[in-house]
């Protein structure tokens, strides 16, 4: 026998004849008010998040943002987003974001368990929006947050078939691959706020 017989031998030997089904995995429970769940988790990774009462208060939380960022009142808003209403007094641009620019985007989910946005490709919600400003200011109705992943699956699977691209965004682009030392707006944004409209 050869040393290559040798151990392919003692793998063989080694081998679990009858593994033990794993359980089902069940997700764990997210109780109480989604939206509080959200922003918390969502403020944990880096995104700035506020909660407003209603539509008419996006124009000026979008306002409070840009000016707090000492950014111009110029916002990038996709054509046909349902958004272009509620940018009040601001300079609106139809024009793709660059990455000094700032962009509104309208979210279709939220996901509780993470704080992650799942922003489903469509008219007035361009996949290539999410990547290329540097502010992206994300605006999604508290009835939207889901407790899990799979249930925001199921609701985008209830609309009919599923949309071409589905972003998962959680937090601002960031990657620590460089020396170990955490690097904003690596592959998108550098910052991510979160409006959170309550009705």
């Amino acid at each position: 026998m050869t040393a290559r017989d040798d151990i392919l031998a003692a793998i063989r030997n080694r081998r679990v004849k009858s593994a033990l089904r794993p359980a089902l995995y069940r997700a764990p429970a997210v109780d109480g008010d989604l939206a509080e769940q959200f922003a918390a988790r969502a403020r944990a990774i880096y995104a700035e998040v506020q909660i407003v009462d209603s539509e008419s208060d996006i124009a000026g939380a979008i306002a409070s943002i840009l000016r707090d960022k000492n950014l111009p009142a110029r916002i990038h808003v996709p054509p046909a987003s349902v958004l272009t209403a509620h940018t009040g007094n601001l300079e609106t641009l139809a024009t793709p974001p660059g990455p000094d620019d700032a962009a509104l985007a309208h979210v279709s989910f939220g996901i509780a368990e993470t704080g992650t946005l799942v922003n489903a490709a469509g008219e007035g919600t361009p996949a290539s929006w999410h990547f290329r400003a540097g502010l992206e200011i994300a605006v999604i109705h508290a009835r939207d947050i889901l407790p899990h992943m799979e249930n925001a699956l199921a609701k985008l699977k209830q609309r009919g078939a599923l949309p071409n691209t589905i972003n998962f965004v959680s937090g601002p682009s960031r990657t620590g691959d460089i020396e170990q030392t955490m690097e904003l707006g690596a592959h998108g944004p550098k910052a991510l706020a979160i409006l959170i409209v309550r009705s």
